[in-house]
């Protein structure tokens, strides 16, 4: 009976002797809060790391949206910064470009191409009135004159009163493009022709079928004269001096050429200095766009016999000498502005590749 009295009832404080059991935690109380404690460091370490994430990436905010705290993203900063020296780049360049389109304008029309406008129809049906042509002022330091080119050349001191031209220096000449080019200076009597004779060249009119010859070798010139109009009314037989040429215009009846200048010093010849150039395209109206070759009949090897004749004087009038006009400057400053833009543009990807490679300051 003693030993059933020595049970715990419920409720009862346990015996002094059972010391471990009493001072060992009871698992129901200590352990839910060891967890809880666990938890909370967890959370505060990861919000930590959130943290630390939040400012190692600056750019993580979509780009334009404002942030709740802190500066603007660093990345964003460089894109704006970036378009923003562009768009500087671009407005202290076009001065540049504009500069230099002006400048290679004035080189291409002086050295190298120009306009010129066609007034009259001494030179139909090849040239009409108002077509524009570009004359080609490289070929002759390539190349010498042929037979058959349409060729523009200055009338003063041969067909005109005045003193024959000569090519001046460098600078003159650039000086002189430049002031033609805007309306100023004196251009010359500029004039517009077919070479028929070339120097030492015996050109005579006409033989026993009412034709042209050069040398001896009669052209057939049907392909370019003027529907109806005979190779000449007018007789003439002349051998070309030196350093002169011999031109006439397609419509023969009321060409100006050097059929009516026969009087004139050189017997109706024009030096080779004062030839411009050569005529090469037409280039308006669209309608009329073509190339202008040297017709076949200019490349008979007969042509190219000793010359020998006499020569003869006559003079005409009531006559077109198809006197050109130079064309607006809208086609060198075209041909400029399209050689500035690579030149300008290759400037610059130069200098910003030099820009790159230079160390950055400290």
């Amino acid at each position: 009976m003693s030993g059933a009295g020595r049970g715990m009832t419920p409720g009862a404080e346990p015996e002094a002797g059972s010391g471990d059991s009493a001072a060992s935690p009871a698992p129901d109380q200590d352990q839910p809060a060891s967890e809880s404690d666990s938890a909370a460091k967890a959370a505060a370490k990861a919000g930590d790391a959130s943290a630390q994430a939040a400012e190692a990436s600056p750019e993580a905010a979509p780009d334009g949206e404002a942030t709740s705290s802190g500066p603007a993203p660093a990345g964003s900063r460089a894109r704006r910064h970036r378009r923003a020296q562009k768009k500087r780049s671009f407005w202290r360049e076009f001065p540049i470009l504009v500069a230099v389109a002006l400048l290679l304008a004035v080189v291409i029309k002086t050295y190298a191409i120009q306009a010129f406008f066609i007034p009259s129809g001494s030179m139909q049906n090849t040239l009409a009135v108002n077509d524009r042509v570009l004359v080609n002022k490289i070929v002759y330091h390539l190349r010498g004159i042929h037979r058959g080119d349409i060729v523009v050349f200055n009338g003063d001191g041969s067909w005109d009163p005045g003193t024959v031209p000569v090519s001046g220096n460098f600078a003159q000449q650039f000086a002189d493009g430049f002031a033609s080019m805007f309306g100023f200076g004196h251009p010359g009597d500029i004039l517009i022709k077919r070479v028929i004779g070339l120097p030492g060249d015996h050109v005579a009119c006409c033989d026993a079928r009412g034709r042209v010859t050069v040398n001896g070798a009669p052209l057939t010139e049907q392909s370019y004269l003027y529907p109806g109009d005979v190779p000449s009314e007018i007789r003439f037989n002349i051998v070309v001096p030196s350093g002169r040429l011999w031109v006439m215009g397609d419509h023969r009846q009321i060409s100006d050429d050097s059929r009516d200048h026969e009087g004139d010093p050189g017997g109706g010849t024009v030096p080779e200095s004062a030839v411009i150039g050569r005529a090469f395209i037409i280039i308006w109206p669209p309608s009329h766009w073509r190339i202008l070759p040297i017709p076949d009949t200019f490349e008979q090897p007969k042509l190219n016999a000793s010359a020998a004749g006499a020569v003869t004087a006559r003079e005409a009038a009531g006559v077109l000498s198809a006197r050109l006009e130079p064309s607006s400057p809208a086609v060198p400053l075209a041909l400029g502005f399209a050689a500035a833009v690579p030149v300008t543009w290759l400037q610059r990807r130069i200098r910003l590749r030099a820009a790159r490679r230079r160390p950055p300051a400290e």
